[in-house]
């Protein structure tokens, strides 16, 4: 359990209680006291989004279930899900699945691939998520499903049988030895790169003929194209400049409007990085798991193997070349941004603040909530420099009951477009619906962050919300899943 001051949300039970804590910390974190229903409500305005529009400000950020078939094709598991996101009545679906783009490319071996035998499965869970939309909200014309691309690079996990089968593009000093990557492993070479970019266009096309409106080519969490953000000991093509480092989009953005020119194109983008974080190996308290710290990078300072970080001291943002970055995709004529942070596996505690840790990961090194105001702050920053970007923030789980307070201010007040919910939907998919329609929350459904959904995974098993989903409380990892925490905790 964490310890300190650290306080949790579920214990603060008022609005003005919420906004004290914010104070004590000193965030600057907008709160609306009151959450506003129907057209009265900034999150219910519709953004224009030609030819149409959006019809909300809520968004569902893509997800890596661990349950689709080994073949590639989703399970009723995965269906479920998606059933469950066209229900919420978010009316941007962000990628809704994170779909590779090859086999060997996957994170684990039940994640979805794009294939000509997946064809069918990809297309029926848009349908699935279509028709729970028109049944349980209304009309489909205003709502926008895309499909994102990726690659695991060095999380490549394919199979169980073989573990971690990486993909690097360069040496890291510490991800190598933390991961276990020999050091005689090869780099990806360039005509590598260039295959999997042919793999990207294809899976594009592919996405264009079954009805998404867009794909995003993913660029963030330690996975492939973010890797690439930060391979400037790199050589070659690929590697060095920032020029040279964002050459792999340019390369994937041509090919696919040169096939589906009627595609749009999103990037999901850790905005910044910290170095790996590790549990303290001394832990306090009489705790049993540590508090996280940064791994010692004093040997490999200037730091440059974190896109967003500072060079001299990275564990604090530098957005010089993420503004950079962004810049290109305006110049791409790429608008959709999704913005998130780090990596769940090597610092989660900046990419989705929570008060409890999986089970491989470290208790929180300070209050969540000054991780949920931090990428908060760094949308805000971006969206001001690039008032054309259509910006979908993260991280905003960790505020529970609070979420509809701070996301109504922020979207009024123009410091993000959508405000996207990941994990939340798994245990309370229609929290959209309800805040737009009732002013209100169910606090019995809301995400508290006990971090089973990643738990399970890291141990080979569904992703889901056993705590508080009555459908995967039933199942045989539940009771698994439980056995594994009491070890954990033992």
């Amino acid at each position: 359990m964490p310890g300190g001051d650290i306080v949790r949300i579920g214990h603060l039970k008022t609005v003005e209680a919420f906004q004290n804590r914010l104070e004590a910390l000193g965030l600057a974190l907008p709160c609306d006291r009151h959450i506003l229903t129907a057209s009265d409500s900034p999150l219910a305005q519709p953004f224009p989004f030609s030819p149409a529009s959006i019809g909300n400000r809520f968004a569902i950020h893509p997800m890596e279930g661990w349950d689709g078939l080994t073949d590639g094709n989703p399970s009723k598991y995965t269906r479920r899900r998606w059933r469950r996101f066209g229900l919420s009545g978010a009316k941007l679906i962000w990628g809704g699945e994170a779909i590779a783009v090859r086999p060997e490319a996957r994170a684990n071996p039940n994640q979805l691939y794009a294939a000509e035998h997946t064809r069918r499965g990809l297309a029926e869970l848009l349908e699935v998520l279509r028709a729970a939309h028109r049944q349980h909200v209304g009309g489909t014309d205003d709502l926008v499903v895309g499909l994102q691309l990726t690659h695991s690079g060095r999380f490549c996990r394919p199979t169980l049988r073989n573990g971690m089968e990486p993909r690097i593009l360069y040496r890291h000093p510490i991800l190598d030895a933390r991961f276990g990557v020999d050091p005689n492993h090869p780099v990806m070479s360039d005509a590598e790169i260039r295959s999997v970019i042919d793999d990207y266009v294809r899976a594009a096309r592919m996405a264009a003929d079954l009805g998404y409106q867009f794909v995003d080519i993913k660029h963030c969490h330690g996975y492939l194209g973010h890797e690439f953000l930060s391979a400037v000991t790199r050589e070659g093509p690929y590697g060095g400049t920032l020029e040279n480092r964002t050459r792999f989009l340019r390369e994937v953005v041509h090919g696919i409007r040169a096939v589906a020119p009627d595609l749009r194109i999103g990037v999901r983008l850790s905005a910044f990085d910290f170095v790996p974080f590790r549990p303290d190996p001394i832990p306090s308290d009489g705790r049993v798991k540590g508090a996280g710290v940064p791994e010692d990078f004093d040997h490999c300072l200037p730091y440059t193997f974190g896109f967003g970080a500072n060079p001299k001291n990275p564990v604090v943002p530098d957005l010089a070349e993420p503004y950079q970055f962004l810049d290109l995709l305006e110049r791409l004529d790429i608008r959709l941004v999704n913005l998130s942070a780090g990596s769940p596996y090597y610092n989660p505690h900046i990419q989705r603040p929570a008060y409890y840790p999986p089970s491989d990961g470290y208790l929180p090194p300070e209050d969540p909530l000054i991780g949920v105001a931090r990428q908060i702050d760094v949308v805000r920053r971006i969206k001001a420099r690039h008032p054309g970007l259509i910006v979908v923030g993260t991280g905003y789980s960790y505020l529970q009951e609070f979420l509809p307070h701070v996301a109504q201010a922020l979207v009024r007040d123009k410091q993000v477009d959508f405000v996207g919910l990941g994990r939340m939907v798994l245990s309370y998919p229609q929290l959209p619906l309800d805040v737009l329609r009732k002013g209100e929350v169910n606090t019995r459904a809301i995400c508290r962050t006990f971090s089973d959904c990643t738990t399970a995974p890291r141990n080979g098993m569904i992703s889901g919300c056993f705590p508080l989903d009555k459908h995967y409380k039933k199942t045989p990892e539940a009771k698994r899943l439980r056995e594994i925490k009491k070890a954990d905790r033992s």
